[in-house]
């Protein structure tokens, strides 16, 4: 049997968050173009078109480059534990459709699932492959992907997301309200 020591086990996690951020970072060599709309999908590993997409496809897509499913891990998740989800969308059951795309049902998620973090307006306590959530106002919620590359002043990390103008690199981290600061990597990967 493998065993991992603490620091190898630290060493990989630490590993694995770099390459999310760098599979995030890919993403924003392709044209999306902003689309909430409702998409039937494909279950397990579905997305929606390679062309279209929101904030949470940045993430969902991420993660999928290095094997993880959120659409399935929040699906069977939700299924188990529906009790525990918002009910923001009058929902009476899950949908692996449009779940996981739903920024209150991935922070839900990555509670349940994954590391909180502190939030707070240091920008030395963001990390790369870190997720931040944000509140927009009005009921709008955001979520993105820190990146390795930071501000020119190098004070800052950038954030990988899309708030309407496509997968981007920008520097937009204490630009909306933080609502939520995870750490996810799924058991084995």
């Amino acid at each position: 049997m493998l065993f991992l020591s603490a620091l190898n086990f630290a060493t990989a996690q630490t590993d694995f968050y770099a390459r999310l951020a760098d599979s995030a970072l890919t993403l924003t060599h392709q044209r999306v173009q902003y689309d909430p709309s409702y998409f039937k999908i494909s279950y397990p590993n579905g997305d929606v078109p390679a062309d279209k997409g929101v904030c949470t496809d940045v993430v969902i897509r991420a993660y999928r480059k290095l094997g993880v499913d959120l659409q399935q891990e929040v699906h069977l998740d939700m299924k188990a534990h529906f009790d525990q989800y918002p009910k923001n969308w009058g929902m009476s059951h899950t949908d692996p459709n449009i779940d996981h795309r739903r920024v209150p049902n991935l922070m839900t998620f990555f509670k349940r699932k994954g590391t909180v973090l502190t939030i707070s307006d240091k920008p030395e306590d963001y990390h790369p492959g870190d997720i931040v959530c944000w509140n927009l106002g009005s009921g709008v919620t955001h979520i993105g992907i820190v990146s390795k590359k930071t501000t020119h002043d190098g004070k800052r990390h950038l954030i990988i997301h899309n708030i309407g103008a496509g997968q981007v690199l920008e520097d937009c981290l204490f630009s909306y309200q933080i609502i939520g600061h995870y750490r996810y990597a799924k058991q084995g990967k």
